[in-house]
């Protein structure tokens, strides 16, 4: 698989402070890319690199494998860009749809088949003739993702575009997104601060944190083997502890966690100190005085210390030797007659354990 855009020896300077390092990074062509990080991390400033807006301090841009360097220009007609602001004039739905198609000189009636198409796609054809002014968030960023894909680019950059709206509307257009860029198979990159955004668009992600790229790699894996604690704990692992080898034998590693012990899949682990993570989706909860069913081989008892509603579901904090973090459905809560202080079974398998190495948090 070829690159369309890659980043080499990338370095980005605010005054005289680094806000950028990039040593290497490939977007492949047809994918979606998802930069991920916190607010500062350095999510936007790459993606104005990326999209030939600004030249980094040091380092190269390169665009379908040849520099970008002098060819700017020419190269950021080949783009479209979505922004959290849709950035609309004071015009028509169809006007503003049609806008990049007029500046390019297309006539008028290929633009307007191909305005309408766009408008039909994204549900906002019965708004064609609506004026900017008086559209909701969701249809404003409705006709800014239609202007986009309307040109056909090669390359779509996308700059956290649904934070500003609410949860039902940001829903559904994260869905149907999704399913206009499977369609088209253009190459874009996505940035986000929402990890569930990511998972549900990305094919692969890249995690920024001040400034550095801590790791990239396919979606699942990033979720499932993040590289350093700064990665796991973005990605949504809500347990991670330190821990001690004790024993290594075929593939399987036991470890001192706090006053308890766990059994974790690790071929050839290469410390003696370890962060043990756990995503808090990998933990099952039993009342504390039954006999535990499964395969899992780790049975932890503990105190519930904690019960936080989040969303749909509920976060309960496990004090089992250490402090460990199970996701549970509200009616679970409630068949299993939690509360703070109520006695618990923690089990999970030892393959949904991931380990780190101490010290393995970098630059």
């Amino acid at each position: 698989m070829s690159a369309k855009l890659s980043l080499r020896g990338v370095v980005v300077l605010r005054g005289r402070a680094e806000v950028l390092r990039v040593p290497h990074l490939d977007v492949i062509e047809g994918e979606v890319l998802a930069v991920l990080g916190p607010n500062g991390a350095g999510k936007s400033t790459m993606l104005q690199v990326l999209g030939l807006l600004e030249r980094p301090a040091t380092g190269e841009v390169l665009f379908g494998g040849e520099l970008a360097l002098g060819r700017e220009l020419e190269l950021r007609r080949r783009m479209a860009a979505v922004f959290q602001d849709p950035l609309l004039l004071d015009r028509s739905v169809a006007a503003n749809v049609g806008l990049g198609l007029s500046l390019r000189g297309m006539p008028r009636r290929e633009r307007t088949e191909r305005v309408d198409r766009w408008l039909a796609r994204f549900d906002i054809d019965g708004l064609a003739h609506r004026s900017c002014r008086h559209l909701s968030g969701g249809e404003a960023q409705r006709v800014s993702l239609a202007r986009a894909f309307v040109l056909e680019p090669e390359i779509l950059l996308l700059d956290e575009p649904f934070s500003a709206l609410d949860q039902p509307t940001r829903d559904s257009l994260v869905g149907e997104l999704a399913s206009v860029l499977a369609e088209t198979a253009v190459t874009a990159v996505f940035v986000t601060h929402d990890r569930d955004e990511a998972a549900r668009l990305a094919h692969r992600v890249a995690v920024l944190a001040g400034g550095d790229l801590r790791q990239v790699g396919p979606t699942a894996e990033v979720y499932s083997t993040p590289a350093d604690e700064t990665v796991a704990r973005y990605v949504g692992v809500e347990t991670v502890a330190p821990a001690r080898v004790l024993t290594s034998n075929d593939g399987l590693v036991i470890l001192g966690v706090g006053e308890a012990q766990v059994e974790a899949v690790a071929n050839g682990f290469p410390a003696d100190e370890a962060l043990v993570c756990l995503r808090p989706e990998d933990v099952v909860l039993y009342p504390g005085g039954v006999d535990v069913p499964g395969s899992a081989r780790n049975h932890l008892r503990g105190v519930v210390r904690r019960i936080t509603p989040s969303g749909a579901e509920v976060r309960v904090a496990v004090d089992c030797g250490f402090p460990l973090i199970a996701s549970i459905t509200r009616r679970s809560l409630e068949e299993l007659g939690l509360a703070v202080g109520s006695a618990v079974v923690a089990s999970f398998k030892a393959t949904a354990v991931h380990l780190i190495a101490r010290g393995a948090e970098h630059r």
